[in-house]
């Protein structure tokens, strides 16, 4: 499925989220294929990852932001559950500690990118200093408007250095997510998901909307770009990010390094 183009962010392009419809599925309605088409994804992505690991080259580092009960668990869950997790390390950035509210905002960033051979997951990042930060204002705007320049010049390092970017913005509707909430309310089995701050930042959602298209439209780049996922049907959702990272990975071209040692010459006793 390549759907790649449809929702990348083009670098220089002004976005407004009130253009992407959350229930999108680009003519594709069938859950039953893509199902399978899901689970071809997992299997091409373990087989792209072991290539990954023996080059031992490069790294892929892969974002994912969204509001409450957007879906970036379920990600994580249904999209990189075919990944040998000897190689693949998801990090979830909470509210700074006070040894990292003590560094720059970045510090704690740059400690969790993969290594090379590995894949790496950001459950929220460095994003949340201009998302969060900006919309209750926990710094001066001198402070977080710079951040967007810094984020660019980091990730160009981080490109520079091998490091391949794919940026998730799973887009739900403030519908869907009122009944992913109230979901949470109603199943014991989800009420342990229930946090109070959830349902308070719900009333923030056009300060979220309007911060969140400030980071997709200065922070898509060529080295880093961003993908605006309609995230309402999960399926598709899944199918999308899924597609997206096989992608990637087929696009890096990835070749097996060459035996160290003769292997003639070597007997199994």
């Amino acid at each position: 499925m390549k759907i790649h183009k449809q929702l990348v962010v083009k670098p220089g392009t002004r976005v407004r989220l009130s253009r992407h419809d959350p229930d999108e599925t680009f003519g594709f309605n069938d859950r039953n294929k893509a199902a399978d088409l899901l689970a071809e994804n997992i299997e091409r992505m373990a087989g792209l990852q072991y290539r990954l690991y023996a080059e031992g080259r490069r790294a892929l580092l892969i974002v994912l932001q969204a509001m409450d009960a957007g879906g970036k668990d379920g990600i994580i869950r249904h999209v990189m559950s075919g990944l040998n997790p000897q190689g693949c390390r998801v990090t979830s950035f909470k509210v700074p500690s006070a040894e990292e509210l003590a560094h720059d905002f970045l510090w704690r960033i740059h400690k969790a990118v993969p290594g090379r051979g590995e894949i790496g997951v950001f459950n929220r990042s460095h994003y949340e200093d201009v998302l969060i930060v900006r919309v209750h204002g926990l710094v001066p705007k001198a402070v977080w408007s710079d951040r967007y320049d810094q984020i660019n010049r980091f990730e160009e390092i981080l490109a520079r250095n091998n490091v391949v970017i794919r940026k998730f913005f799973l887009h739900v509707s403030k519908d869907e997510q009122r009944e992913r909430l109230e979901a949470r309310l109603k199943d014991p089995e989800k009420n342990w998901k229930v946090n109070p701050k959830d349902f308070d930042e719900r009333r923030l959602w056009g300060d979220y909307m309007e911060a969140y298209e400030e980071a997709l439209t200065r922070c898509s780049t060529d080295h880093a770009p961003w993908f605006v996922i309609p995230a309402n049907r999960k399926w598709f959702r899944n199918l999308a990010v899924s597609s997206i990272i096989r992608e990637t990975l087929e696009a890096m071209n990835m070749k097996f390094p060459k035996p160290s040692c003769d292997l003639s010459r070597i007997r199994v006793s």
